[in-house]
């Protein structure tokens, strides 16, 4: 595979890591244009855990970030410092970033995906709580802390995406590093520690927010300028 960008995204990216966090990446390859017409056609993603990497084949990628996947999205938008990448192709996806944007993908994509974390929080495990028959004290207490630090990871994110979808819609800009983490930690807290009804609050709000915005992005996203950045990576990586 030919390696086009890559970056370190995550808790460190958004600057909410703590000392146990874990270091993900994410990155974008080109295969062989050739092996797409084999009989085993190349994989699309590639994930490893030990270190956390995952890399998507460049259509893949350019189809989640054209659904508006955060995750794949954020790829594009990030702090010079977390590049660890950055090819010729790399430097034209980044120049072309806004033409994956769409409103009405943007709004779903992160209002949806925050939906998840809230549904995380209010399974019935979210929390640790459910014991196991049989289970000593010095085991249950250790899953409901295990459970408290879910549930603070889960309303963080929550938070997060909620927050960077608003301002991508509003702005059509993607803010990664976050203006004041230690908010989003306090929040996390609060949520693990009861007040699910502010992550409900929170949920509602955004959704308004949603509804009122007035956004600067299309009403789909610009496929022709991402067609074209596809077509040149395969011509590219054709057997000369």
């Amino acid at each position: 595979m030919h390696l086009l960008l890559s970056g370190i995204v995550g808790s460190v990216a958004y600057g909410l890591a703590g000392p146990d966090s874990d270091v993900d990446r994410i990155g974008v390859f080109a295969a062989p244009t050739v092996a797409f017409h084999g009989l085993h056609p190349p994989q699309e993603s590639v994930v490893t855990t030990d270190p956390d990497v995952t890399l998507h084949e460049c259509a893949k990628y350019a189809r989640l970030a054209l659904s508006g996947n955060p995750t794949a999205t954020e790829l594009m938008w990030l702090p010079e410092e977390c590049y660890e990448t950055r090819t010729g192709f790399g430097d034209r996806l980044i120049g072309i970033r806004a033409a994956f944007l769409s409103g009405p993908r943007v709004r779903d994509a992160y209002l949806g995906y925050a939906s998840q974390q809230f549904r995380k929080l209010t399974s019935r495990d979210s929390d640790g709580s459910r014991s196991r028959r049989g289970a000593g004290r010095a085991e249950l207490e250790s899953s409901h802390v295990g459970g408290r630090r879910r549930s603070a990871k889960h309303a963080r994110h929550l938070a997060r995406l909620l927050h960077q979808g608003r301002v991508l819609y509003a702005t059509g800009v993607l803010e990664i590093r976050l203006a004041d983490p230690e908010w989003f930690r306090a929040f996390g807290e609060r949520v693990a520690g009861g007040a699910l009804a502010e992550a409900e609050e929170l949920v509602a709000a955004a959704e308004r927010d949603f509804a009122r915005i007035r956004t600067p992005l299309r009403d789909r996203p610009d496929e022709e300028t991402v067609e074209r950045w596809l077509l040149d990576v395969r011509a590219a990586h054709l057997p000369r």
